[in-house]
């Protein structure tokens, strides 16, 4: 955490907004024209105009930024925010409520990903392009809260005048960084916006609390996170008796055993079950475990099958048995997501979102609600899955056990997949 850091506002406590409203305005007018300006703009500000005058950005255009609508809920999912959002709209609640201002996350390249606000203020954004989906970094629209809070690495509150382009002269905007707290790298934006009247020196204070915040929980989650992998990996490392570790799917280290201590090691891309080549440690052997891998160096020449067994036995409690080289364990699945592997087990094959669609839904259309459920049913799972088309992964033994009759296949279910297996087993 940058907790030494104090945001410095655009309008200082007890100065009055319209009179620096007038002064910036002077200040930009002359700078502009390449005049001798009455003040020097803020540090912030000057270093940033500096940038986009020296790239040659033309403040008086008026083109739209750059809007990635069709991606905005695969940039929302590897985003790494997602996480933080009710900790963001919870702590900046208080400068929304009053309907003047909008709040927006931003990615680490500036793009909206979420943007909450009353319809009045939506409207006003819509007229800037500040939707989602747009690219609001510096270099496509100047000095703002979000691109300069990137560039800057620094939470920064932009005022009226203080915008690059004249277009955004009516507008405040207060914005701070959101960093992992593993790697330390930014993440994201966290940013307050609304008409210039608004503005208020706390609001980049404010803003800049709850980027931190969003911070320590993302912090306390990957704890939880490896605390979780950490009691399941125990007992199997101790079980093991050789050298191995326990990473989440990310490569971070929960529980290590005779081997060198590592806070993270590089995974493939492509890792599943089996074998594969890992940086330090050479060829290993991978298996499954409930949020991530259990990594041994393999000292043998053929590596054991994971095995997945859905059981669908009793009615409205479906469970996941998974067996590997080390162990088993079993986890409760949700009926979706049951209804998602049931379909995968009977098509060893694949397929492919619009497929998974009308097989839950009746719907080739709702891919995004498909994918949104996979990325969530491959969090949960690592491994296990793969896509392009959605199958099980590689290297994994795929198993469904029915109940004794066939009618009663995930009773509570609507997917058309499902009613699909009970109406043939009637039929037989």
């Amino acid at each position: 955490m940058q907790g030494a850091y104090v945001p410095e506002p655009a309008v200082a406590l007890g100065e009055d907004p319209r009179n620096y409203a007038r002064l910036m305005s002077a200040v930009y007018d002359a700078t502009m024209a390449g005049h001798r300006a009455p003040a020097r703009p803020r540090d912030v500000i000057g270093e940033s105009w500096h940038r986009l005058m020296s790239a040659g950005v033309d403040p008086d255009r008026r083109a739209q930024p750059v809007v990635e609508a069709g991606g905005l809920e695969a940039l929302r999912r590897t985003s790494g925010l997602m996480a933080v959002l009710d900790e963001v709209s919870r702590g900046l609640e208080s400068l929304v409520a009053d309907g003047t201002n909008i709040l927006v996350v931003a990615d680490a390249q500036g793009r909206v990903l979420w943007r909450s606000g009353s319809p009045a203020v939506l409207t006003n954004a819509d007229r800037l392009g500040f939707i989602e989906g747009a690219h609001w970094a510096e270099g496509e629209v100047g000095t703002n809260a979000i691109g300069t809070a990137l560039v800057s690495n620094r939470a920064v509150q932009v005022f009226s005048a203080e915008h690059f382009l004249r277009t955004h002269h009516s507008w405040t905007c207060a914005g701070a960084p959101i960093r992992d707290p593993r790697t330390g790298q930014v993440i994201g934006v966290v940013d307050v916006s609304g008409p210039a009247a608004t503005v208020h020196p706390t609001t980049v204070a404010l803003v800049d609390a709850v980027a931190r915040l969003a911070e320590s929980h993302l912090r306390e989650q990957h704890d939880r996170t490896l605390n979780r992998l950490r009691m399941v990996a125990a007992p199997i490392l101790a079980r093991i008796g050789k050298p191995a570790l326990a990473v989440d799917a990310e490569g971070w280290v929960a529980a290590v055993d005779s081997l060198p201590l590592h806070h993270r090691i590089l995974l493939p891309e492509d890792i599943a079950a089996g074998r594969s080549w890992i940086p330090t440690f050479g060829i290993c052997d991978i298996d499954i475990l409930p949020g991530g891998w259990l990594v041994r160096p393999a000292d043998d020449d053929a590596p054991a099958l994971a095995q997945a067994s859905l059981d669908l036995t009793v009615a409205g409690a479906p469970a996941l048995d998974m067996t590997g080289q080390f162990g088993r364990w079993r986890h409760d699945v949700s009926l979706r997501h049951a209804e998602i592997l049931l379909i995968l087990a009977r098509d060893p094959g694949g397929r492919s979102a619009p497929e998974l669609a009308a097989d839950l839904y009746g719907d080739r259309s709702r891919v995004v609600t498909v994918r949104a459920e996979l990325s969530r049913l491959r969090k949960q799972f690592a491994g296990l899955l793969a896509a392009q088309p959605y199958r099980f992964a590689g290297g994994i033994e795929v198993t469904v056990r029915y109940p004794a009759d066939l009618s009663m296949v995930l009773p509570a279910s609507t997917a058309p997949a499902v009613r699909a297996v009970r109406i043939n087993a009637s039929d037989s």
